[in-house]
């Protein structure tokens, strides 16, 4: 599949902006919780950089690389998602 030049670069520079966006509510927070969906969104826009990657060097390595990015950033998820449940990780307090 031969793509424009362009679209590739406003793909690339749209995943950037939207993995700063993500790290940044990561460090932010302000709950648990919401650092996880971020993770969870993180981990999904590296499967679609390694989709991306694959597609500029025309190589279905990234493939693989891309599903393993994906199964990781599921059970990090379920993971955090369970220590929540438990209470392990403690809510701040909002005022």
């Amino acid at each position: 599949m031969n793509l424009p030049t362009w679209v590739l670069a406003v793909t690339a520079a749209l995943l950037l902006l939207s993995m700063v966006l993500a790290s940044v509510r990561i460090v932010r927070g302000p709950h648990a919780a919401d650092r996880v969906v971020a993770l969870d969104m993180l981990s999904l826009l590296g499967v679609a950089a390694a989709g991306l990657a694959a597609l500029v060097a025309q190589s279905p390595a990234f493939v693989d690389i891309a599903l393993g990015v994906a199964l990781i950033g599921f059970l990090a998820t379920v993971a955090f998602a369970a220590f929540i449940e438990r209470g392990s990780i403690r809510e701040e307090d909002t005022p």
